[in-house]
């Protein structure tokens, strides 16, 4: 068999990125960061079961801008999760697999997941939550 200096199989290079592709790689990593996020809720937990001196430094940790931003993008993780998990429920149903329901779905996916974080924040921060 001749051996040639060319890939035996198509590289990612080839390819161009699509939103169905992309969008995969994103709920991948929002399962990741969801992940590490549940370990920063684990830490306020034993925080609060610590005692008021824990329970301070954890708040004072999770109120400063980087505590705010990292519950912010734990927020938009949980709910592109969500909402690509309802995607994907459908497609396991058998139903969104045209190019134009799949590209439609993933455009309202990242719009549903973008509304309900600002929402779920616009009423922490009017309500005192943060």
């Amino acid at each position: 068999m001749a051996t040639d200096n060319r890939p035996l199989s198509p590289h990612l290079q080839v390819y161009k990125p699509q939103l169905t592709s992309s969008l995969s790689i994103i709920h991948r990593g929002s399962g990741v960061f969801l992940s590490i996020g549940t370990l920063v809720l684990l830490y306020w937990l034993l925080a609060l079961a610590a005692g008021p001196e824990a329970y301070v430094q954890a708040q004072a940790c999770l109120g400063s801008w980087y505590g705010q931003l990292g519950l912010f993008a734990w927020t938009f993780a949980f709910y592109y999760h969500f909402c690509n998990g309802i995607r994907h429920l459908f497609w396991d149903a058998g139903y969104g697999f045209d190019i134009e329901i799949a590209y439609k779905s993933g455009y309202a996916v990242v719009a549903g997941a973008t509304a309900f974080t600002l929402i779920s924040w616009l009423i922490i921060l009017t309500t005192g939550g943060a």
